[in-house]
């Protein structure tokens, strides 16, 4: 069994792989730099092999660094994971840990909850929402066993599928029709990389502006406490229709937004892990059939 210095060893060089700078290292760690320095050198002794080179263009990996690196992943993950089944105090016999895109929690949870739960009742569920960035870190590390989100971040233990897509739509306190919005009170939705692209590109003149926000529960409540316009989700713009609060801008285009699932490579066989993504596929799209399913492309975090 590892010991905490050792993975704490085998953190740093995987930090350091993804900066290639030990000053960058040292400040995500909060440490200082002559501190990486001496982790690395305690790694490299107990490895027996030098694993990083420097010079005055930066920090590269050895060939003994490069085929150390998958294997230093699998340490740290199967360490985290051992970790959290020790620390499981739920009365099921397994715990799976689903890292949420913020804006899904508001879109049929109960419904998803209800349909994971009659196809793993043995399994205990733990929800965690966060942004995409975070939950790749978190299923690379082992922190979370699967995550729906909005954009991939590729790392070569993790496997991403398509699931569906959200459908975003502009709504507005002043008028149904873009001519009569006021851009001074227009926020802009920055929900993803992929969907400030396409808003940027369906709308040039109401990308700059004062105001941005990259979440949707956050917009709806900025919507209902100050006048304005914004893309929020096609239910939420429907439940401030219904109140009263807004109303939708016809001629605004909708943005779509692709919404995927991501897990460790490990873990993609794995028949609990099958049963799971095959549920969010029901859940936000058809499921592709096997011709057409294909790894997703990379979309910027």
């Amino acid at each position: 069994m590892l010991s905490d210095m050792q993975i704490e060893l085998i953190h740093t060089f995987l930090d350091l792989c993804e900066t290639k700078s030990f000053n960058q290292t040292a400040e995500r760690l909060g440490v200082t730099q002559s501190t990486i320095s001496g982790r690395v050198k305690s790694l490299e002794r107990a490895v027996g092999v030098r694993l990083f080179r420097r010079s005055r263009s930066g920090t590269a990996l050895t060939t003994q660094g490069l085929r150390f690196e998958p294997h230093a992943r699998s340490l740290r993950h199967d360490w985290i994971t051992a970790l959290n089944a020790t620390r499981d105090t739920a009365m099921a016999g397994v715990t799976i840990r689903i890292g949420l895109q913020h804006d899904l929690m508001g879109v049929n949870i109960k419904q998803l909850v209800e349909r994971l739960r009659a196809m793993l009742p043995d399994t205990a569920l733990l929800f965690e929402t966060d942004y995409s960035a975070q939950m790749c870190s978190d299923l690379t590390s082992g922190r979370q066993d699967i995550a729906i989100l909005y954009s991939p971040v590729m790392q070569p233990d993790l496997y991403f599928e398509t699931l569906g897509e959200l459908r975003f739509v502009m709504v507005s306190t002043e008028s149904d029709m873009l001519k009569g919005i006021n851009k001074q009170n227009y926020i802009l939705a920055n929900y993803s990389a992929a969907f400030a692209h396409a808003h940027a590109a369906l709308l040039p003149d109401f990308a700059h502006v004062s105001l941005s926000i990259g979440q949707n529960a956050a917009m709806v409540d900025l919507l209902t406490s100050l006048s304005g316009s914004a893309y929020v989700l096609a239910h939420s713009a429907q439940a401030l229709v219904a109140a009263g609060e807004c109303q939708i801008v016809q001629d605004a285009p909708p943005i779509t937004q692709t919404v995927f699932v991501g897990l460790n490579v490990r873990n993609r066989h794995r028949a609990a892990y099958r049963k799971l993504i095959k549920a969010l596929h029901e859940q936000y799209g058809p499921a592709p059939s096997l011709r057409t399913r294909e790894r997703a492309r990379p979309q910027e975090s």
